[in-house]
């Protein structure tokens, strides 16, 4: 399994991702899920990968000379394309191509084809763009309102990431919110692990060296660790707990209901409760 996130802000680009692949509790390996593509001054190109690892590393092989049609013109790759949208596109024609070379002998053994990828960068001349490319090789955009795009074991990092994380959040708290992700996600879930990649890319560069992988060593992230762990601890403790035989409180729990009332107990066979 795998957790990576991408986040699109008004001052840049944040990604991360961790390294972990298993294919079972005793094959347990890392394999980095990043992967920068940068010609300083021109385009500057993240992808973070998940899912089958083989369909993962044949599709970055293939991306670095996937060529897709340009009626009137040379054909468009990553490395000439003018647009973030056709760059999606180059890498959505991998997915598709790695499909046609391999699905059905995947199928044929029984292995779903199963790969997503997370694009983000920014050409020049054009605005910042993310895109999250699907295993069927089409793609959706990320936008003001949703900024930040998850692939993998997503489920446990998200709830921070909803309430932290906007569009005009700082790229330092974004950076941090992905890394509180990151560490809620290792903290429930075992098949994602250390090293993890992280990036910074700030508008308009169009280079980055804001680039750092993190182990079990790196002190930032180990404050990271303990003091999220720390803080949680403190506010649930400061949270008034339930009174449940009224008292003094501003919170009660037990009261008259709106619509619903308290659940009624089954007291004898012969009742019913509907």
């Amino acid at each position: 399994m795998t957790y990576c996130v991408g986040i699109k802000l008004d001052a840049g680009l944040v990604f991360l991702s961790d390294s972990r692949t298993n294919a079972g509790l005793d094959q347990i390996s890392t394999y980095r899920k990043m992967m920068v593509y940068e010609k300083a001054g021109d385009r500057f190109m993240a992808m973070l990968s998940a899912g089958n690892l083989s369909i993962s590393q044949s599709v970055r092989e293939i991306l670095q000379a996937e060529k897709i049609d340009n009626p009137g013109g040379e054909p468009i790759t990553i490395w000439n394309a003018a647009s973030m949208f056709d760059a999606a596109r180059v890498l959505g024609s991998a997915v598709r191509r790695v499909y046609d070379q391999d699905g059905p002998s995947l199928k044929k053994s029984g292995v779903d084809f199963n790969a997503s990828m997370i694009l983000g960068g920014q050409i020049k001349g054009e605005a910042m763009r993310l895109f999250l490319v699907y295993s069927a090789g089409n793609f959706i955009e990320a936008t003001r309102e949703t900024c930040f795009f998850q692939i993998g074991e997503s489920k446990y990092g998200k709830p921070v990431l909803d309430r932290m994380v906007n569009s005009a959040t700082g790229l330092d708290e974004a950076a941090k919110c992905a890394l509180v992700s990151m560490d809620s996600t290792l903290k429930s879930n075992l098949s994602v692990g250390l090293p993890l990649d992280l990036l910074v890319y700030e508008r308009d560069r169009l280079a980055s060296d804001r680039i750092v992988c993190v182990d079990e060593h790196n002190p930032y992230f180990h404050m990271i660790r303990s003091t999220w762990g720390q803080k949680l601890r403190q506010v649930f403790e400061s949270i008034e707990a339930p009174q449940w035989n009224g008292g003094a409180t501003e919170h009660p729990l037990c009261g008259a209901g709106g619509r619903y009332e308290p659940m009624r107990k089954i007291t004898h066979p012969g009742e019913r409760i509907v």
